[in-house]
């Protein structure tokens, strides 16, 4: 059995990685440290902790360590760890397939340009990541519109050129148009032009055109020069201050209750080539410092373009290990600096008020939304996750349910779930929407991975305190504190108010009244049409299948034709026989059976 406070005595004072685990065995956060003794004691000790630490030491079941030698060499393990295990209080960026990076395959006889999102050990150049495919993109059309390299996946010798070469996309490679020596020339520059390293690019472009002007080749040297205007315009564009770095990168970030937004900014030759975002949640409880580090860690591990330099705001605790780690992966040296004046500090201002603007423009208005709500309905926390559920039934028949959820003040309806009652008989809409509660809270409870994703942060009752009640004894089952409103409505069957479980109306804005609205229509609806599906999937079964004469084809002609059973119902005899086959004797035997 393990108990924590026997185990904190055997803690060697040695550098290395520890490894908190939950009851289920799932490591849930990766740290490293210089004294494993002094680190994980401190977690456990009465002092004062975030609110995030807290909730992560309060599912910590046991822990793991692994000693090493040194700092660095924990550094590594604690990166190799976070990225294989993914725990759920590191700073995570999202998987590396999510980033696009642009691959130079320099392997090949006559290489080719193209996006790919995974990173394999072949010799090839990786520039990236991108986080928006959209830059990626862009760039990788310049390049295929400037350079005119092969557009072709699978390069081989052929006797025809394609439709490429004829639209001047392409220099015929593959029929020998251009020779190997030229063609890497070109590789070579679109390398350089990927690296930043653009007034080298266009000294070489400003030689290649003096060179095909003397020879009279006056078509190739109007090609080139169209090439060097482009080149030189993407060049001015990425100028941007006078700091005189060859080869930095810049971070900044921006944090609301919401969303941490981390920008990156990549300097080369005093010129900003790219710049990229993203974007983390649950992290405001963490230092900016934390965040910093967490972020440079994870981003680096993989990355094929490490710079000379970081630039940053804060100073974070393993600065030394890192520029180690990054200097033995570089083989070069690398330096983080944090500058405290002048223009270098200026330009890290620059980054963290980009990362601001980035990130009002992700949040839109729900962080307004969720403010509200939660201000109005008392919560310690934003609402992020919001459910709600509505019964649909005929006198007690076909009686199902539906499931909505508000994910960051917007329905979601790819969360959207639909449930058959399985233990209540006949119409009882309180006892079905607790067993449609509990069945929902059941399956975040066994595996929060499942399509139901994480428990909610509230629940709101589609009805008044009857529904409240329900919801809150399937609560009270798994001894939950998740707070539950009622949403109401008036004699017209229209939203009318949002009551909590005193019956208190509670005051919101227009806004915010317009969104609750369309949340109760949209899981009336969910589970109207649920009901509409089994019902006539069942009519259809049950009457017509029973019906002598009336065989699959004949079915389904009458289904097209009327759309349902019971708008065949009320189809004349007449209209009945208009389908092929259907005499009028059948005609009155299928009308007889379905009423």
């Amino acid at each position: 059995m393990f108990i924590i406070e026997n185990e904190l005595k055997k803690l060697p004072d040695k550098p290395g990685v520890y490894i908190m685990k939950d009851i289920d065995d799932k490591i849930i956060y990766v740290g490293k440290a210089i004294s494993l003794k002094n680190r994980v004691r401190q977690y456990f000790r009465k002092t004062n902790k975030t609110k995030r630490i807290e909730n992560m030491v309060s599912l910590i079941d046991h822990f793991e360590y692994i000693v090493v030698d040194n700092e660095a060499e924990a550094l590594i393990l604690e990166c190799n760890l976070i990225k294989k295990n993914r725990p759920k209080f590191n700073v995570l960026l999202k998987d590396d397939k999510t980033y696009p990076y642009i691959k130079v395959d320099i392997k090949s006889d006559y290489p080719n340009v193209f996006i790919t999102r995974k990173i394999q050990n072949d010799g090839a150049k990786y520039f990236g990541p991108y986080a928006n495919p959209g830059s990626a993109k862009e760039m990788l059309d310049f390049i295929k519109q400037k350079f005119k390299i092969r557009q072709c996946k699978n390069f081989k010798n052929k006797d025809r050129v394609c439709l490429n070469y004829h639209i001047k996309r392409c220099l015929g490679a593959c029929v020998g148009k251009i020779s190997k020596q030229e063609y890497m020339e070109q590789i070579n520059q679109i390398i350089l032009l990927l690296e930043g390293k653009t007034e080298k690019i266009i000294k070489q472009l400003e030689e290649e055109m003096e060179l095909a002007s003397k020879k009279q080749e006056y078509e190739k040297a109007a090609y080139i020069r169209d090439k060097k205007l482009a080149i030189e315009q993407i060049s001015q564009k990425q100028r941007v201050s006078n700091i005189n770095e060859n080869d930095i990168d810049v971070i900044g970030i921006s944090k609301n209750e919401l969303l941490v937004c981390v920008e990156i900014f990549f300097i080369r030759k005093s010129k900003m080539i790219g710049r990229e975002s993203y974007f983390f949640d649950d992290l405001k409880d963490m230092s900016d410092a934390e965040i910093v580090s967490g972020f440079i860690k994870q981003y680096y591990i993989d990355s094929q373009s490490i710079p000379s330099k970081i630039m940053i705001k804060y100073n974070i605790e393993d600065k030394e290990a890192i520029e180690q780690w990054l200097s033995e992966k570089q083989n070069k040296k690398v330096e983080i600096k944090i500058p405290k004046i002048g223009e270098k500090l200026r330009f890290i201002e620059m980054a963290e008020n980009n990362a601001k603007v980035t990130l009002e423009n992700k949040i839109d208005n729900k962080f307004d939304i969720l403010t509200e709500l939660k201000t109005v309905l008392n919560l310690e926390k934003l609402p992020r996750k919001i459910e709600t559920y509505d019964i649909s039934n005929i006198s007690g028949e076909f009686v199902v349910a539906g499931m909505c959820v508000m994910q960051d003040g917007k329905v979601n309806k790819k969360l959207s779930r639909r449930f058959k009652i399985k233990t209540v008989l006949g119409q009882d809409d309180p006892k079905c929407t607790q067993e449609v509660v509990e069945r929902r809270l059941k399956y975040s409870i066994d595996n929060d991975k499942s399509g139901f994703g994480k428990l909610p942060d509230v629940i709101f009752a589609d009805g008044g305190i009857t529904q409240i009640n329900a919801i809150k004894n399937a609560l009270k089952k798994y001894n939950l504190d998740i707070k539950v409103f009622g949403m109401v409505k008036n004699d017209k069957h229209t939203t009318r108010a949002l009551i909590d479980e005193n019956r208190n109306e509670l005051k919101i804005s227009e806004r915010l009244m317009h969104a609750i609205t369309n949340f109760q229509d949209t899981v009336h609806d969910t589970a109207i049409e649920y009901h509409r599906k089994l019902r006539d999937k069942q009519i259809s079964k049950s009457v017509l299948d029973n019906i002598e004469g009336i065989g699959k084809v004949k079915k389904q002609e009458l289904l097209k034709k009327f759309g349902s059973v019971e708008k065949i119902k009320n189809a004349t005899i007449e209209e009945i026989c208009e389908i092929k086959g259907i005499n009028e004797k059948l005609a009155e035997e299928i009308l007889k059976n379905i009423n």
